[in-house]
């Protein structure tokens, strides 16, 4: 018995030694692959932070100006993405409600048709079949016909609960046109994205015509002072919505000898194209709207006396999370930030959402000073945040029950499970990695004002992170 106890005793010793050697050893490579990274021509004006932690025992592994803020671009998600899960659930629903407050007579309602938003980004969305446009009109109408409409004054919309700033704090012009730079409303339809289309002609410095969009955009036209350029130079075209103009400005190149060029846009109001469509949904299927007022909000509408008709439910958040992640959808974290904000605070306000991200993790020992957020995607330059913060999370993350969710909907680059983070001069990998030794690690590794290509930095950020390989 004795020989035994001493035999373990002295094979737990060897695993402990052995473990630490290991640690040790990837210790030290990450250090001289993180100086020849930082010494590169590439980082002569920019500045790197990584910070690397061992899964199981949260023993830190390497770190390197973890406690400087950096932009995290698009590597922000995980962050928003967790406190949707810590805040509203994995299995939370989005759930839109139309509802009636007038009596009917002879078939005809006398009065109007109430929205009450919800945020939800999904709404019209391709990516499910329950979510498509057809989808959600087919079940729309066939409630309100269920329930004896024939027709109706307006369509209101609960303004009360929605912040009407859209667009959050900090981000470009140049972005906010274009597909990826679609803010969040109370109502968002088909992810406040629309395809404009191109025709350029068959010499480089043709002009190129706007031929459409899809869908049909209610209300609003584009002036195109977009080139032809050589073939192959791709998609080199933005469209700019001057404050307060219906006219779209678009600018740029793309390729000789294109029939119909696609570019994908964001909507400069996802809630009203929402409306419209809903409106020509309507009097196609014989519902007619008799007013041609516009669409009244308001900001008292007591729904405890309302009759609702119909209400619009979303994927769960596991799902949107899903996508979230994998596609980098902006418009799903500013709306995920609003959401939290309004369904605990009863405003869907990206400033409220972000102090409540903030007290979340204060309270979990993140100091908020590391946490300086101001959107929830991360396409601002101004967002500030720390790597030890972004792994601190994603530690956090590891041990509850949606982390099976959560690690599925990460994106996979160079072999490893990790969020990506793309904007100007920035770029950024966190996630988690098993080593084929069997560690388990959780990494974040931030670059700021980098010159060159971001293809070469990402290659040369890769060889660093190859040593949790």
């Amino acid at each position: 018995m004795y020989n035994t106890m001493k035999k373990l005793f002295l094979f737990l010793s060897l695993s402990l030694i052995s473990v630490s050697l290991i640690a040790q050893n990837v210790s030290t490579k990450l250090q001289q692959a993180f100086q020849v990274f930082e010494s590169d021509s590439q980082m002569r004006n920019g500045i790197a932070s990584l910070y690397v932690i061992d899964a199981k025992t949260g023993k830190v592994v390497f770190e390197r100006n973890g406690q400087v803020g950096l932009a995290p671009a698009s590597t922000q998600k995980i962050i928003t993405s967790i406190t949707a899960y810590e805040l509203l659930g994995k299995d939370f629903t989005y759930k839109t409600q139309f509802g009636i407050n007038s009596q009917i007579e002879n078939n005809k309602l006398k009065g109007a048709i109430y929205i009450r938003p919800s945020g939800d980004p999904t709404l019209g969305s391709w990516r499910w079949n329950a979510t498509k446009e057809d989808a959600v009109m087919n079940r729309i109408i066939k409630s309100i016909k269920a329930n004896g409409i024939g027709n109706f004054t307006a369509f209101v919309v609960d303004a009360n609960s929605w912040n009407d700033e859209v667009i959050p704090d900090g981000w470009i012009w140049q972005d906010i046109g274009n597909y990826y730079g679609a803010g969040a409303d109370g109502i968002n339809w088909r992810e406040n994205q629309y395809d404009l289309l191109l025709r350029s002609g068959a010499t480089i410095g043709d002009p190129v015509k706007v031929i459409g969009t899809k869908p049909e955009l209610y209300n609003y036209s584009f002036t195109s002072y977009v080139s032809s350029a050589a073939k192959g130079t791709g998609d080199n075209a933005y469209i700019y919505f001057p404050l307060k103009s219906s006219t779209g400005i678009v600018r740029g190149t793309i390729p000789v000898n294109e029939a119909r060029f696609v570019i994908s846009g964001a909507m400069p109001s996802g809630r009203d194209q929402f409306i419209y469509t809903l409106q020509d949904s309507l009097s196609k299927a014989g519902i007619k709207r008799m007013l041609n007022s516009t669409t009244e909000e308001a900001n008292a509408i007591d729904w405890n006396k309302m009759k609702i008709i119909h209400t619009e439910t979303s994927p769960p958040l596991d799902s949107i999370i899903f996508w979230f992640n994998r596609r980098s959808i902006n418009l799903y974290g500013e709306a995920l930030l609003k959401t939290t904000a309004y369904q605990k605070k009863g405003k869907g306000s990206t400033d409220e959402g972000l102090k409540m991200l903030k007290d979340l993790w204060t309270g979990n020992g993140i100091s908020s000073t590391e946490l300086n957020m101001v959107d929830g995607s991360g396409l601002s330059p101004l967002n500030r945040v720390t790597t030890h913060a972004q792994v601190s999370i994603l530690l956090h993350a590891r041990k509850q029950p949606y982390y099976t969710g959560f690690h599925l909907s990460l994106p996979e680059f160079n072999g490893m499970k990790m969020k990506s983070g793309t904007i100007r001069g920035a770029k950024g990998f966190t996630g988690y990695h098993t080593s084929k030794d069997g560690n388990e690690y959780v990494f974040s590794f931030l670059v700021n004002n980098y010159n060159g290509s971001a293809s070469a930095i990402v290659q040369k950020m890769y060889k660093v992170l190859d040593v949790l390989k």
